[in-house]
């Protein structure tokens, strides 16, 4: 590729994360030769691995959304299909001001499908799920225009604050680290508004996609299975997932392999500085050297996209997206016998208004993932828990631990006031800290719309695509289905 002049049947894909991976093996699988530059060590990504007391555990995403079969498919066909597993049943919880309750069966961002179920009740009050319930009584148009519109004000039209606050705000800032109100409804579950005018409600809009991802994930064999005596009963709230046992990262470990057997040429340690367009393509400058290349492929977060494509699309020139929250994960492997019983099931969301917790969520590894227990041993568990959040009417994230000690320490208080287990520095075996700075997609409010033309300019400059979960959505299935529509487009094209 360091020749004069672009060949035909070559590819360049910029950027190593899940995308970028998935895009080179696309581009091989139709002939082309390809190279992939990632500017750091690692491939991944967002779906990485990190050593803590001899355990070797996922440093990012540790599970996917089973509402399609995109990331089963893409398993099955890399030999792992037969190492995707449910998370153990027993469901999440969310910490709320008055305590802790369980998370409510059959939600969609934490919106439930039914106002009055026990679950649902007990966490609203009585008066809270009578308001939720007025949702059915409102018209259709109530939240449905096509104007863009956050999460918060869709749920607070349709369902009221009570819901808002004790439930979905929990769930986006677990799973979102932003506030509803700065999120964008269409970006981070799509489809419920086109459910909720077609269905008449936001409940009835929630269910339907339930029931679509169970039958999806049925289909793919990647979903929770019914526990004896649950026949006809929803899932656990949190269970709408799977995971690989040994964890999220052997499928990037896979995925490389793959590639290599393809004659894909990986080269880490590689930043992109620039990119122009040339009579036969695109010229990328990257490590010292100039990449020529028929098609381009660019992979990586949205900011830095746009601030390498911006020269040679000139109609994407000043359009850069937000960056997304800086997240903080803490890992810490405790030697606990006390938490053999799993007092918070798979984990517990924290809603922001509940006082002296800084984390906005913990996952309990060990009591999610069998293959984990099992390698951890009996009486050794893995907790994690998240730090960082956007909150309130803007994007600054508000102060909190940040050191590795505070964040360890943080940790502890936070785990023995989230667990009810009294968790002491004698109990750690290891621990850890990694950081994602902006990686997580920030799906503000508008962000899908410009997104959309920043691709169409992209894309009518010829030979070029854009991947990642900030064009896509967040999370794997959202990533690797829009990633092989991409490249399928790009290679026809």
């Amino acid at each position: 590729m360091g020749s004069s002049a672009a060949r035909p049947g070559t590819a360049l894909v910029v950027g190593g994360g899940i995308s970028g991976l998935l895009s080179a093996r696309e581009l091989a699988a139709a002939g082309h030769e390809v190279t992939v530059l990632e500017a750091g060590p690692a491939w991944g990504g967002c779906v990485g691995s990190h050593t803590v007391a001899g355990l070797t555990l996922d440093s990012g995403a540790e599970s996917f959304a089973t509402r399609s079969d995109a990331v089963a498919r893409l398993c099955a066909e890399l030999g792992l299909g037969a190492r995707i597993v449910p998370p153990r049943p027993g469901g999440a919880w969310v910490q709320l001001p008055d305590g802790a309750r369980e998370l409510p069966r059959t939600g969609v961002l934490g919106i439930p499908a039914n106002p009055w179920d026990p679950e649902v009740r007990r966490t609203l009050g009585t008066l809270g799920s009578l308001r939720a319930s007025l949702d059915r009584l409102l018209p259709a148009s109530v939240g449905a225009g096509a104007g863009v519109t956050s999460v918060s004000a869709l749920v607070r039209a349709r369902m009221g604050s009570r819901v808002l606050e004790r439930l979905v705000s929990p769930v986006v800032g677990g799973v979102h680290s932003a506030d509803p109100g700065l999120l964008d409804v269409d970006m981070v579950a799509p489809g419920l508004r086109a459910g909720l005018r077609r269905h008449g409600s936001l409940a009835a809009a929630v269910s339907a996609q339930r029931r679509g991802a169970g039958e999806n994930s049925g289909a793919a064999g990647a979903g929770t299975p019914l526990q004896p005596g649950q026949a006809g009963k929803p899932a656990k709230a949190g269970s709408a997932v799977a995971g690989l046992e040994g964890g999220m990262h052997t499928l990037v470990d896979a995925l490389v392999e793959d590639l290599r057997r393809r004659g894909v040429a990986l080269l880490a340690n590689t930043a992109a500085t620039s990119v122009s367009r040339t009579p036969e393509g695109w010229l990328v400058e990257a490590g010292g050297a100039a990449f020529r290349t028929a098609l381009l492929v660019v992979a990586v977060d949205g900011p830095a996209a746009v601030g390498l494509l911006e020269h040679a699309v000139p109609l994407i020139a000043g359009k850069k997206p937000a960056s997304g929250p800086d997240v903080k994960l803490v890992t810490v492997v405790l030697d606990k016998p006390d938490l053999d019983r799993r007092p918070r099931g798979t984990g517990i969301l924290v809603a922001p208004q509940t006082p002296g917790i800084e984390a906005k969520a913990l996952t309990h590894a060990t009591g999610k993932w069998d293959w984990l227990a099992a390698a951890a041993g009996q009486g050794r568990h893995v907790v994690r828990l998240s730090y960082g959040r956007v909150d309130g009417a803007s994007v600054h994230q508000p102060a909190g631990p940040d050191t590795d000690d505070e964040l360890f320490a943080a940790a502890l208080r936070d785990a023995s006031a989230l667990l009810g287990v009294q968790i002491a520095g004698g109990d750690v075996r290891g621990w850890d800290v990694v950081r994602w700075r902006g990686s997580l997609p920030f799906a503000a409010v508008g962000h899908r719309a410009r997104a959309a033309e920043i691709r169409q300019a992209c894309t009518a400059a010829g030979g070029l695509a854009i991947v990642g979960g900030w064009v896509a959505g967040n999370g794997l299935a959202a990533v690797v289905a829009d990633t092989r529509e991409q490249i399928g487009q790009l290679t026809a094209a």
